[in-house]
Formats: structure tokens, sequence, C-alpha cells
């Protein structure tokens, strides 16, 4: 399959398609963020983030640049709103600026911030069960048994892009199932 015939196809929602491009520049992806972040987990979930952003807004992309072009500017974008993010984050107001960190308060869960998390837990375990068994078994075996994608190819047997891809969609498929249980 040719490059623009796959992003042509990838338009079309064709899952082949969205493979072949997942496959093809993966390793540009990953590289790229590797060198920036040097932590090999980091790194593989921006790229995770930088396709799953990619192939949904797929309709977006202008044939007149480069594919891989593309994906690295939203590979950069998303690494960029993860440093304004952590910039943010307490660890570094405390790092910063000891005098300021005497005044945050404890943030530990209270009682009832535990029972709302539970009752979160339940719904999403509820909505999680609307997905096709293959895409659940997935989610359960990242999220809830913490396997690597490594040890979730093993243990499915398929090829690790193909749980990439897999767990991709799942998350995009149980997002819409929580937005319209909303």
């Amino acid at each position: 399959m040719e490059i623009e015939e796959a992003i042509k196809r990838a338009k079309k929602n064709d899952q082949k398609a969205f493979n072949f491009l997942l496959d093809l520049y993966w390793d540009d992806v990953y590289g790229f963020q590797l060198k920036r972040i040097q932590n090999e987990n980091d790194a593989e979930d921006v790229t995770i983030q930088t396709f799953s952003k990619a192939f949904d807004r797929i309709e977006t992309f202008d044939e007149s640049y480069k594919f891989k072009t593309w994906l690295i500017a939203i590979s950069k974008n998303i690494h960029i709103d993860l440093l304004r993010k952590e910039e943010k984050s307490i660890s570094k107001v405390i790092s910063h600026n000891d005098d300021k960190a005497y005044k945050i308060l404890d943030e530990s869960p209270s009682p009832e911030d535990k029972i709302i998390t539970e009752q979160h837990l339940a719904k999403l375990l509820l909505d999680i069960k609307k997905l096709k068994p293959h895409y659940q078994k997935v989610i359960h075996l990242r999220y809830f048994q913490e396997l690597s994608y490594r040890e979730i190819s093993n243990e499915l047997k398929e090829p690790i892009n193909n749980i990439k891809v897999k767990l991709l969609r799942a998350k995009k498929l149980l997002a819409d199932v929580i937005k319209k249980t909303k």
C-alpha cells in the first residue's frame, strides 16, 4: 500500500490503513520523542497520544505536506502541552518556592472523596462492559492488570502494533460511551 492511498483510506476510517500508517511511522515518532524525553515509557505514551490525535483528526491532514512532518508536529505539541501541565503542578511550586509550600492544604482524599471515586469506578466498569469483548479485554489487561504492551501482545498472541491500535480504538469508543451516558 502506498502512503497516499493509505491516507485516503484512513480518512474513510479504514482500519488496515491506520495499521499501515502506525507501522510505517511508529519508529519515527517514538524515536523523536525518546530523544526529547529520554524515558521509554513516557516517549511511548506521547507516541500513542500522537497517533490517537492524528487518527481522530486525519480528515484535516493536508496532502501538500508530508505525513511524517504532520505527525512530528502533533507529537511536539503534545509534549509541549505535557511540559506546561508539569510546570503548573504542585511539585514544581514546592521545589521553586518553599515558603509557598506551607500554605498548600492537605489534599489527601476524604471519606466522601473515596466513596465518590468508588461510584465512578463502578460506573466506568459498567461503561466498559458496553464495549465489544476484545476491547474490554485489552482495556482490562492494560489498566486493571497493568500489563505492558508487550505482555498484552504475548497474552493475546497478536502483534504489538495491533495491540496499540486496538487499545487506541478501545479508549476512543469508551470515551464515546461515557459521553453518551452523562
